[in-house]
């Protein structure tokens, strides 16, 4: 991958389920060290598009590009879906994905959960993952929780253990679905910390959050969808500061305003 190439590019995508169109000719760049955040109400799109990105749902139309790579297809419209099974793998393990609701495994330790895919899928030594594991707790600050269970952390250890496991697998880019939308204001700001320091390690991400000050804070780049369309899209000072759009304007003042 030479330096200038996109981390992830998609042009043109739609998705549909049945007669209900969710994205509507979307693009989306992340280069290489920045950070995409995408902003919108609820059943705009956003998450579906993070989701087509990786490949865990299929859309009918437009290109995915990883490091220049464009996705191959299989079929077309509802029929199509990716046709190289290897390029698949190799896609998704190179964009991990931190969900909402953290999706960690009740019966392993914390150590074990991020441990589990680079030992499985990546087939890496398993000494040095532990350690590299350890390490990546230590640095979402949980590593006095690599021998807990998932039920003995709070949400926001949980989810931070989430993104030490994404981390493990030492991805190009992480792909965050509303990380902290299901955490208190309290633990999720333990959760910004950590987000705001991968940002600074220049990090490639793409951040769907409702999270505005997360947004502003740590974006190179906001993208607002809106009924699955990009209404408006730039630097978040310019996003943010100095909206252009009325939708945009109404949507964060509503969220100002709350």
């Amino acid at each position: 991958m030479t330096a200038d190439l996109p981390v992830l590019e998609i042009r043109n995508l739609h998705k549909s389920y049945g007669a209900l169109e969710v994205l509507k000719g979307v693009n989306i760049t992340a280069p290489a060290g920045h950070v995409v955040s995408m902003i919108g109400s609820s059943g705009s799109g956003k998450s579906t598009l993070l989701r087509c990105a990786n490949l865990l749902e299929d859309s009918q139309q437009g290109d995915v590009i990883f490091c220049g790579e464009p996705v191959i297809w299989k079929g077309q419209g509802a029929h199509r879906h990716p046709g190289d099974r290897r390029q698949t793998i190799r896609i998704r393990t190179n964009l991990s994905m931190v969900f909402q609701q953290f999706n960690l495994w009740a019966h392993m330790t914390i150590l074990e959960n991020v441990m589990e895919a680079p030992v499985t899928v990546l087939k890496r030594n398993r000494a040095e993952v532990e350690a590299a594991a350890r390490a990546y707790l230590d640095k979402v600050g949980i590593g006095d929780k690599a021998d807990a269970y998932p039920a003995q952390l709070s949400g926001g250890q949980q989810q931070r253990a989430a993104i030490a496991r994404a981390l493990a697998m030492e991805p190009k880019a992480l792909l965050f679905d509303e990380p902290t939308s299901a955490l208190d204001p309290e633990l999720e700001q333990e959760v910004v910390r950590v987000i705001k320091a991968l940002a600074e390690e220049g990090r490639t991400m793409v951040i769907v959050t409702h999270d505005m000050r997360l947004a502003a804070d740590v974006s190179d780049h906001v993208v607002f969808l809106h009924k699955g369309v990009i209404e408006e899209e730039g630097p978040p000072e310019a996003v943010f500061g100095n909206p252009q759009s009325e939708r945009l304007r109404g949507f964060l003042g509503a969220g100002r305003a709350a």
